[in-house]
């Protein structure tokens, strides 16, 4: 396999647990053997469902807006803002905040990619 190029206006899978527009862009489905990347939109006033990767990293590029994210295992809450990048230890249950009166853009997700939270989203994972 080669190169390819994705477009984040054409995602391949929708993950509704992230946010109403969490598109999944680089995962197993489309040949990838271990990376992951989202393009995430959350509107003003949304989060996504506090969750956990057992045995991946999260990192999150947060290209505009402001918010918060919670680290719901140390009972921390930190603010977070377009420019910086977000990363979350395998284990940690965490949650990202479109709180603070903007929406927040990102690109990221777990690696090795989170294969038990696909399913549990209802994709087929190969």
């Amino acid at each position: 396999m080669g190169i390819q190029i994705f477009d984040s206006e054409q995602p391949d899978k929708m993950m509704p647990m992230i946010s109403k527009d969490a598109r999944l862009i680089v995962w197993l489905g489309v040949g990838s053997r271990t990376a992951n990347m989202n393009f995430v939109i959350m509107e003003p006033g949304e989060s996504n469902v506090p969750h956990q990767h057992p045995e991946s990293e999260d990192t999150i590029f947060i290209l505009s807006g402001e918010g918060s994210v919670e680290d719901l295992t140390n009972g921390k809450t930190y603010e977070i803002k377009a420019g910086d990048v977000v990363h979350v230890p395998a284990g940690i249950v965490h949650a990202v905040r479109a709180d603070r009166g903007s929406d927040i853009k990102s690109f990221g997700g777990p690696t090795p990619a989170d294969t038990q939270m696909l399913k549990k989203m209802g994709i087929d994972v190969p």
